[in-house]
């Protein structure tokens, strides 16, 4: 085993963790997206860096309740769908870990979320068509919609 001070430093990706929320409410049933309060700005799956010490699946839940209010069941656990381009983020490069998930409790904006709101599929479907979402997240919502059977 190498000396601490032989082992080489790397640069590395910085892991993420993304949520497609499937939430219902008394008014409105579809996915819910948030509007990010900081830079890069726009419309976007919920989501954040992962961080030391706990599972990406934890970290998921973590997110989704800072950010959204929501308690959430996670569809896909220890099966994260990858998306890993260098590009996908203007920041860097961020390997998004993304579940899978459905939402209970009062939907409310929170910490790095500037709204959250819920989209029918019709609205998410539209926002696809137009490019009307953060990072590569209309690639993901379209493969997540694909993967439920909904036509593009």
């Amino acid at each position: 085993m190498p000396k601490a001070k032989e082992i080489e430093h790397y640069r590395n990706p910085f892991p993420t963790t993304d949520i497609i929320i499937g939430y219902k409410n008394c008014t409105k049933q579809g996915i819910v997206l948030i509007t990010r309060k900081n830079p890069p700005y726009g419309i976007a799956i919920p989501g954040g860096f992962a961080e030391w010490g706990i599972s990406l699946e934890e970290n998921a839940r973590k997110e989704a309740m800072e950010e959204t209010g929501l308690e959430i069941i996670i569809e896909n656990p220890g099966r994260p769908y990858v998306y890993s381009d260098p590009n996908r983020d203007p920041r860097g490069h961020m390997v998004s870990n993304t579940f899978y998930a459905n939402g209970y409790g009062t939907l409310r904006a929170g910490d790095d979320a500037k709204t959250a709101e819920v989209y029918t599929i019709q609205e998410v479907i539209e926002l696809i068509r137009n490019n009307g979402l953060a990072f590569d997240h209309s690639k993901i919502l379209e493969d997540y919609l694909l993967n439920k059977g909904y036509k593009i």
